[in-house]
């Protein structure tokens, strides 16, 4: 069940300036609750949304009951997504039959994708904003309470520089953000459908990247999760070459920043330099997101992967070598147009042989307008499954056995909130741990708030979390 998000307790303020002095007096514009799904990059632009309405003297709200209208944020990138979007869509619509509503806004990733066709299939839809149309939702909210309805969708061409992510309302906790250094993606693989919701690559300058992070930093964020399309291939297009060694150096000089964690790491452009520049920060941390989606070399053409099983593993081998400590993310699909047997056992093994602390499992979705839909020899969705709950067997007994190699190490963990109904126990993450998709740190200890790091003797692991005690000062 989707869920509203309302601003969180330590209403962080948009940008470095005032809050709306409608929010202090109650006399807002409106009222609106805001339904935010997908990834990260999408949690951005939710967040960039909250904050023009909020500016613009809207007043959030912790849910519908209170509203005005609602905004739901949508993701289009597979079938599941795409249902949880529509079943949030139509909650809303709903409300708005009963009379509980006044109006909705879709905006995001389906709304893109689908545009004028969503609004013949949900004529009560009051008004469809585009992944590029985020900037005017302002403005749509206006025409919504005020009965305008002559233009009902605002849908913009992909810019050419990616649109500006300053001044978010953030609906992360104070103390960890997303920072989106790109927009967009040049990789054509063809399961996927994401540049044709999203546009062609488009790198967002270093002296911007930079000037967010410091906006972040100074209202509190202490660990800052870049997130991209495709984060290695960062500058290919401003600057004629990558240039995400340049943005880790600068981004390292911020003040108030402690953890810099990377994820969408594609596999081609992982230069040297890069590896290096990681592996001697003190401030970005050991762990590296990068999606494989498949190891076998008929696959990953098919996919059209650009890359090898032999760059890969070598690949693996020098981060491995290089960074001490290293903690690796990755994602594959089964089921791919053409998979046999065998090539899913190579996959099988591969991931055996890797011993990836962190994975995640995907079956195949078919996107009617993709390439791959039109590749032959589709996999039956049950033999799908089948592989899929064998490689996700193979993978939790890894990571079960990782979690048991850390009792006895002492790491630090950002604490992300109290537990529920219990006295000094709180839920955090090691370096280890990205949010909302790895496990959790469950730490015992005195003294303790969201956003301090504690150092923590890990004494027991369960299953996918760990449990520590507070060993030292918390900073």
């Amino acid at each position: 069940m989707p869920t509203e998000l309302p601003i969180l307790a330590h209403s962080s303020s948009p940008a470095a300036g005032p809050r709306p002095s409608v929010a202090a007096s109650g006399h807002a514009k409106g009222k609106y609750c805001f339904i935010s799904l997908g990834c990260p990059k999408n949690l951005v632009d939710s967040e960039r949304m909250l904050g023009m309405l909020q500016l613009d003297g809207y007043q959030l709200v912790d849910g519908p009951a209170e509203a005005d209208f609602a905004v739901v944020n949508t993701c289009g990138f597979i079938e599941a997504a795409r249902e949880e979007s529509f079943g949030a869509i139509d909650e809303m619509l709903e409300l708005k039959r009963r009379g509980q509503l006044r109006g909705v806004i879709v905006s995001g990733c389906l709304a893109e994708r689908q545009k004028e066709s969503l609004l013949e299939e949900r004529p009560e839809i009051d008004h469809l904003v585009g992944v590029f149309g985020r900037e005017h939702v302002t403005k749509v909210a206006d025409r919504l309470l005020g009965g305008l309805t002559e233009q009902r969708t605002v849908f913009r061409p992909a810019p050419t520089h990616p649109l500006p992510d300053n001044a978010r309302l953030r609906i992360t906790p104070k103390h960890f953000a997303f920072l989106k250094i790109s927009e967009g993606c040049d990789r054509l693989c063809t399961f996927c459908a994401i540049p044709k919701m999203r546009g062609k690559h488009a790198t967002k300058p270093i002296e911007e990247v930079v000037a967010e992070a410091r906006e972040l930093a100074a209202d509190g964020v202490r660990e800052l999760v870049i997130v991209a399309q495709d984060a290695t291939y960062y500058g290919k297009d401003l600057y004629g070459q990558p240039r995400l060694v340049e943005l880790l150096r600068e981004l390292q000089q911020v003040d108030g920043l402690d953890w810099i964690r990377l994820m969408y790491l594609y596999p081609m452009y992982f230069s040297d330099e890069l590896i290096e520049t990681i592996a001697g920060s003190r401030r970005i941390v050991p762990y590296l997101d990068m999606p494989l989606q498949h190891i076998n070399d008929v696959m990953l053409r098919r996919m059209q992967r650009r890359v090898s099983r032999q760059e890969t593993e070598s690949l693996l081998q020098k981060l491995r070598s290089t960074i001490p400590n290293l903690v690796m993310r990755t994602t594959f699909i089964t089921g791919f147009p053409g998979e046999t047997d065998q090539q899913f056992e190579e996959l099988l093994d591969f991931v055996r042989q890797q011993q990836f602390e962190r994975a995640g499992v995907f079956t195949y979705s078919l996107e009617p307008d993709t390439p791959a839909a039109k590749l032959p020899d589709h996999v039956p969705a049950q033999v799908m499954l089948q592989r899929r709950d064998r490689l996700m067997e193979a993978q939790q007994k890894i990571a079960f056995q990782f979690n048991a190699r850390q009792i006895g190490r002492t790491l630090d963990v950002l604490i992300d909130a109290p537990v529920p109904g219990e006295r000094d126990v709180w839920i955090g993450r090691s370096y280890a741990d990205a949010p909302d998709v790895d496990g959790v740190v469950y730490v015992t200890g005195p003294g303790l708030a969201p956003g301090r790091i504690a150092p923590c003797e890990i004494v027991a692991s369960r299953e996918y979390d760990l449990v520590g005690a507070l060993c030292g000062p918390p900073r």
